[in-house]
This record gives C-alpha cells, sequence and structure tokens, in this order.
C-alpha cells in the first residue's frame, strides 16, 4: 500500500512518469512534430484531447519482437498478456482485447486474436514503420472494441508518394541469443510514372526461448514461433492523393505453452466444477480427479491469413471538403491447433471492412469529420475445442467529430452511433445499438504547456464468445460459459493530461477515472488445481490510474527520462477486484549520442500485485534492466547503414506477467540479446 502511495503521490506532485524518447511527441529542437494518422483531423500527439505514444524511427526498430504486445510492452500504460513466444496481445491501462483494438492503418484487423489470449494478433512488427497508441477511449473513432484504447499500425505496402530518385529500400538482419532467433527483413519501392509499387517480406525463426535457472527448467517449453510475411502493393499517387492496393499473406507457426489435458473431462455443475466421476454422493463437485501428469507433446498453431487493402486519400475533392480518406479490407483467416501431428480445433474467420472518412473545410471556425464504417465476420470453431457457435457478425457505424478553436482554447464534440446484429447456428440472433459521445477541451496555457480535459460516455456490445461460450478451452485451462442476456456495456470516463512540449525540460501525465455500467468479464466461480470455470458477468467496475514521464535534456547529445504507472480496477459495492490488471511500474531511461554511435540503458521496477481477483495469486515483483547501442554511417547521399545490438533482462531476473492467463507455465524471458544489422537506401 505504501508502495502505491509514494507511486501516485510521485506522479501527481512531479508528473514524473512513463515514456520513452520520442514517444509521447516532445519535440526535441530541429524534429518536426509527429502526425498521429489514427486522429480524425491528423492533429500531433501533443494536440490531441487524449494522450497518445507514436512509437518511429529508431526507437521502433530496437525495440520491435515477435509479437505486437510485446514490442509495445514497457510504454507508459502498456502492458501484454504474454502466451510464449507466439502470440501476445497490448494491454491498455489496465484492457485488453475486446476492448482494446489493433488497426492496420486506420482499418480493423480481423483474426482471431480477441477470443483467446494464444490465438495471434496478424501483423508483423519488422514490416511497420510506425506504431500509435491511443491511451483511454477511443471509441468514438474505431468502434465499441477500442473502448479501452486503440493501436494503430502504419506500413508502406500501399505507397502514398512516390520514391526519392525513382527508388528506395530496406534490408535488415536480426540473431538473437535467448531464443536463437534469425530474421531476414526486406522491401523495395519504384516508381513509374505516376505508379509506385512496393513489395516486403519478412522470415522470422526463434526457438524455445530461455529463462533464469530459477524456474526449474532452462526453457518455456512450446514458446518457439516461426513466421513469414509476404506482401505486394501498387498506387497511383498524384497531386492531391493516392489510390491503391495491396495484398499480404501471413503463415506462422507457434507453440502453446502451458497447454494440458489432464481436465479434458472437466465440466460444470451449475456454478461447480466437476472433475472426475460421477460416483460421489454429497452432490458437491468432485476434485478428486486422478489423472495422470505425462509430459504430452506441445500442441501448436498453423495460422494463415490472407489480406487484400484498398486505401486512398484525395485532397480537395468538391468544394468544401477538405479531404476524403478510404480504408477498405477482405481478410481470408484460418488456424489450426495441432496436437499429436492432428488437427484438434480449426478457428476461421471470413471478414471485411469498410471506412470512408470525410473531413469538410471550416464552417464558421469549425473543422470536423464525418465518417461511414461497415464491418462483417463469418466467424466459426470446428474441432475438439470449438466452445463457440458458428456465427456471423454485422456491425454497421456513423460517426461525427467537430472542434473549434476560441483563443487558447480548443473545443471537441464527437458522435458514434452503432448498430450490430450477431447471428448464430443456435438459431439464434441479437441486436444492440450503442452509442458514444465525447466533449474534450485543450487549453494552449503558454510557454509550451497545455492542459487537456475529456469527458466520455463509450459503449460496447457482447461479443459472440461473451454471450455463447460454452466448453472447454485448453490453452486458457478454463471451461467457458457466455451468458445470452448480457446487455451494451458503458464506459463514463474522465482524462486529464498536463503537457510540456519544448525545452530542456519536457513531460506529458495523465490521470484518468473510467466507471463501467455492466462491465462484462470472465468471472472464475471455480477452481480445480490449475483450471477454471468462468462466465462472462456483467458488474458495475472501476479503472482509475496515472501514467507519463518526465524528461531532462542535459546536455545536447544527453538525457534522462522517468517514468511509471498504475492502475487501480476493480468492482464496485465491494466486490472484489477485477482480474489480471497489471502491476505499477517504475523507472529510468537515459540516452545519448556520441558522433555516429547512440545508446540507452533503462531501469524500471515493476512492484508485486497484491491486488487480486478471486481464485488469483499474487505476482512478486521484478527488476527489469535493458540497454541499447547503435552504430550508423552514411553509404552514399541517401543510404546509411546501421549496426545495433539490444539486451533485455540483463539480470537475468526470474519475472512474471500478471496479465498473462498463463504467468506460472510461462515466465518473461530471461537474458537476451539481439544484433542487427539495418540499411537504407
Amino acid at each position: 500500500m505504501k508502495i502505491r502511495v509514494l507511486l501516485l503521490s510521485a506522479v501527481s506532485a512531479s508528473a514524473m512518469i512513463p515514456q520513452f524518447a520520442h514517444a509521447e511527441d516532445a519535440t526535441r529542437e530541429g524534429e518536426a512534430p509527429i502526425v498521429v494518422t489514427a486522429t480524425a483531423l491528423n492533429q500531433t500527439a501533443s494536440e490531441t484531447a487524449t494522450p497518445v505514444i507514436t512509437l518511429t524511427q529508431d526507437d521502433l526498430v530496437h525495440r520491435r519482437q515477435a509479437t505486437l504486445g510485446d514490442t509495445l510492452a514497457g510504454l507508459p500504460g502498456v502492458n501484454s498478456d504474454n502466451f510464449g513466444g507466439g502470440a501476445s496481445r497490448p494491454v491498455v491501462r489496465g484492457q485488453t482485447s475486446p476492448r482494446v483494438q489493433a488497426l492496420s492503418d486506420g482499418s480493423n484487423i480481423q483474426d482471431a486474436a480477441a477470443i483467446s489470449p494464444d490465438h495471434a494478433i496478424t501483423t508483423e512488427p519488422l514490416l511497420l514503420r510506425g506504431i500509435e497508441v491511443l491511451r483511454g477511449p477511443s471509441a468514438l473513432l474505431f468502434g465499441g472494441s477500442a473502448i479501452g484504447g486503440a493501436i494503430n499500425l502504419l506500413d508502406d505496402k500501399v505507397p502514398t508518394t512516390m520514391p526519392e530518385n525513382g527508388l528506395t529500400g530496406v534490408a535488415e538482419g536480426r540473431i538473437g541469443t535467448g531464443d536463437s532467433e534469425r530474421s531476414l527483413v526486406g522491401g523495395l519501392t519504384a516508381g513509374v510514372g505516376p505508379l509506385a509499387f512496393h513489395v516486403e517480406g519478412v522470415h522470422r525463426s526463434s526457438d524455445d526461448y530461455r529463462v533464469p535457472n530459477s524456474f526449474g527448467e532452462r526453457h518455456v517449453d512450446g514458446s518457439y514461433n516461426e513466421t513469414s510475411t509476404f506482401s505486394a502493393g501498387a498506387s497511383w499517387v498524384g497531386s492531391q492523393g493516392y489510390l491503391g492496393v495491396a495484398y499480404t499473406r501471413q503463415n506462422s507457426e507457434y507453440g502453446l505453452p502451458g497447454h494440458s489435458h489432464d481436465y479434458e473431462s472437466c465440466h460444470p455443475h451449475g456454478s461447480s466444477l466437476h472433475c472426475g466421476s460421477h460416483s460421489h454422493d454429497d452432490g458437491d463437485h468432485d476434485h478428486d480427479h486422478d489423472h495422470e501428469h505425462e509430459h504430452d507433446e506441445i500442441p501448436f498453431v498453423k495460422l494463415r491469413s490472407d489480406r487484400f487493402d484498398i486505401r486512398g486519400e484525395y485532397r480537395d475533392v468538391l468544394p468544401g471538403i477538405e479531404r476524403a480518406r478510404l480504408r477498405l479490407s477482405f481478410t481470408d483467416y484460418v488456424h489450426d491447433e495441432i496436437e499429436h501431428d492432428e488437427v484438434a480445433t480449426t478457428f476461421k474467420n471470413t471478414a471485411h471492412d469498410l471506412r470512408l472518412e470525410i473531413a469538410h473545410k471550416p464552417i464558421a471556425g469549425l473543422r470536423g469529420v464525418i465518417g461511414f464504417q461497415h464491418s462483417g465476420s463469418d466467424f466459426s470453431a470446428i474441432g475438439t475445442e470449438a466452445f463457440l457457435p458458428e456465427s456471423e457478425t454485422s456491425n454497421t457505424a456513423v460517426f461525427l467529430m467537430e472542434t473549434l478553436q476560441a483563443g487558447p482554447v480548443r473545443f471537441e464534440l464527437a458522435a458514434r452511433q452503432e448498430w450490430q446484429t450477431i447471428e448464430t447456428t443456435l438459431d439464434r440472433r441479437v441486436d444492440h445499438r450503442p452509442f458514444s459521445f465525447s466533449g474534450a477541451a485543450v487549453w494552449d496555457i503558454g510557454g509550451d504547456y497545455s492542459l487537456a480535459l475529456s469527458l466520455a460516455r463509450s459503449q460496447r456490445a457482447p461479443n459472440v464468445q461473451e454471450l455463447y461460450a460454452r466448453g472447454v478451452h485448453l490453452a486458457t485451462n478454463t471451461y467457458e460459459l457466455g451468458t445470452a442476456t448480457l446487455e451494451t456495456e458503458t464506459g463514463k470516463s474522465v482524462d486529464l493530461t498536463f503537457r510540456k512540449t519544448a525545452g530542456n525540460t519536457t513531460f506529458t501525465v495523465g490521470a484518468y477515472h473510467q466507471e463501467f455500467d455492466n462491465y462484462i468479464f470472465a468471472n472464475t466461480l471455480d477452481q480445480f488445481e490449475d483450471f477454471r470455470l468462468i462466465r462472462y458477468t456483467a458488474a458495475d467496475a472501476t479503472f482509475t490510474g496515472v501514467d507519463g514521464e518526465i524528461r531532462q535534456q542535459i546536455t545536447p547529445d544527453f538525457g534522462v527520462t522517468v517514468f511509471g504507472d498504475y492502475v487501480r480496477a476493480k468492482l464496485k459495492d465491494d466486490l472484489g477486484n477485477l482480474p489480471r490488471i497489471p502491476a505499477a511500474r517504475l523507472g529510468a531511461r537515459a540516452d545519448g549520442q556520441w558522433g555516429p554511435l547512440h545508446g540507452d540503458v533503462e531501469y524500471y521496477r515493476v512492484f508485486e500485485q497484491g491486488d487480486i481477483a478471486e481464485f488469483e495469486t499474487r505476482t512478486p515483483g521484478y527488476n527489469m534492466v535493458n540497454a541499447t547501442l547503435a552504430w550508423r554511417t552514411d553509404l552514399g547521399p541517401v543510404a546509411n547503414a546501421e549496426l545495433f545490438v539490444r539486451g533485455t533482462n540483463l539480470t537475468n531476473e526470474l519475472a512474471f506477467n500478471h496479465a498473462s492467463f498463463i504467468k506460472n507455465a510461462s515466465p518473461l524471458r530471461g537474458r537476451n540479446v539481439v544484433f542487427g544489422l539495418r540499411t537504407n537506401f
């Protein structure tokens, strides 16, 4: 308790909380501010009403890992729910899928990641040129699946500009010591007249990753990952915009640590779990299941995703129209969960997403965007773990955002109406109409200081899993029960952000409070050993927290950053804590540049998580030390090369992630050193 009080006091009084260099658009001298493309009006991170992290350039190159969650984990307010080496989803301010939406340049990524943490998000961090993290409710822009935040992934597969000198490219090779990673990356963009063509690809292979000997095993069995991604695209590029198309194929195979068949016979008796014979006479659930603990072959996922993207943006389309932006995607996703060389369960998702935004020119001082979005999904699960019925989900939405500058204060109003329909093979149909609206004010105090206040009422409709799940889900060692009567979830939030964006001292600190009516969560009803009976239940809940950073540029070439975050999530009426909420963090980072050399070293403390839900166990705290060193040289007028080395968990500390479903079976990786060589031309 003392640790939490000290952390909150330090953040509130000194604004000293997390972030890395370049992450929050605290612009250094000579650098152009980074435009956040996920915002409807292409604002910079310092102009947004709620805090946004932008991860680009060297910071992204050095931090990239095999999964999106692992790549972002450690940023202020961002954690992950790691599931070995092949799957890891971002956790933003204590929330993850289905409340944190992953986007591909503003378009939904429609895979199976929202169903379970062992399902990978179908993206390739090594092919991204930038990541935007919208912390806080983003449902006004992207729907109820972003009620807790959004992650926008920026890539080059659809060219938006003509390459300099007609040809540009990138190549990179990486090797890692902690999991024997071998990765090769390549990309090429060529211009022919008004047409730009782009091809890119990655092949990544890694073995089971190592953990400290104190875990009892040298490796986490089933934490290997092998992924190949290829993309080809072309665009027509003109003086007023572009229109292009791209095709992306991803194949992946990765293991499922912690997967056990010891509990296949477990099933519910009311709210109790039965894991054995029916010979007992007392009517209670039987916890005398006499299974044999054998080391079965580790099951694995074999994934294939085919995706087509059509993207376009055109300026000054018609009188009064400043910009029109189109995003259209088609996805054919399938993955098999394979056990003993046989397919046990197959998950399929055939989906599309259409998004159109039209920004109007100023009218009586108002600037704004009106938009339309429609998405559809045909999802099925077939096999021994088909705990979900086949379903078709359709979501249609209209949204509006307007801003008005009144002296030093800029006001924002936004609203979004959705219509969602789910139909299943159970002959059931359910309709929901989530409505979200928000208001915000950003006050330019002067002297590079600003204060932003955002108020929002956001709604999310329940998904198929929360409504109709029923069956054993061995990947997470659960028996899942849906609740068909669940209603729309409503979150009411207040977010206060204080920034200083220029000078030797810069900072961003955010404090937030979010209250939910009918918050839907996986409530554990009973547990036998590591197996749990869960039911998706609705209850009122609150999320309260702080996150941010303060940076001091000591000399032109050397700076220090102090960062941290904290979130407290609990059910109202003293009903307990919400499960799998990340622990508080506090740390510091120093970075510098010495001619062609630049590097950084960071230390942070993750505190013990003792605010646990029923049937959870406390997670001990740990220390983390990471460092990067890079050397860059020019190879010509437009070409350069960089040799870098990044070490993580350099003290080789045994660390467990409280947000993970399988924290005890899959601790964080031990000491790992990645060597990379990258060239741009």
